[in-house]
């Protein structure tokens, strides 16, 4: 029986019955944006793979920097963006898949990216602001389905 053909008028003890089960107290919104979080993760690993593709192969892409608090070769952080994009990537299908594993471990690798993304500003502030503006997104998103799997 399809959904729209089932009744939704009060039920035989007198409560009301909904198509909707009891526990759906997440409402549309952050399943949807747990859905959404999926794709941007998607879409975010495979960037941070050809940022980080770009970087190891001494691509004229980022500028040369000079002093920097966090020196590190740009070998080193296309490395650290290959690994970190391959993960993410993979947490993504994850999330799209809705494995419960990937929850947690979407936290984990987006509050990694902010770092990582706070990290490389000064080889691509505008980009890195873009990505960190995302993580924090994910990290609302994927944080708000578990309170709501909790309630």
């Amino acid at each position: 029986m399809s959904q729209a053909a089932q009744p939704t008028g009060p039920g035989p003890t007198g409560g009301s019955r909904s198509s909707r089960g009891s526990g759906d107290r997440g409402g549309g919104w952050v399943t949807g944006g747990v859905t959404f979080a999926g794709v941007l993760m998607v879409c975010s690993g495979i960037l941070a793979l050809l940022q980080g593709i770009a970087a190891v192969t001494k691509d004229h892409i980022y500028v040369r920097i000079g002093d920097y608090v966090y020196k590190m070769t740009l070998s080193g952080w296309g490395t650290i963006h290959i690994i970190l994009g391959v993960l993410v990537l993979g947490t993504g299908i994850g999330l799209l898949k809705d494995m419960t594993w990937a929850r947690f471990a979407g936290l984990f690798l987006a509050a990694l990216s902010l770092i990582a993304q706070f990290m490389f500003l000064p080889y691509a502030p505008l980009w890195s602001v873009i990505l960190m503006a995302l993580d924090v997104f994910v990290i609302w998103a994927l944080a708000s389905r578990q309170e709501a799997a909790a309630a």
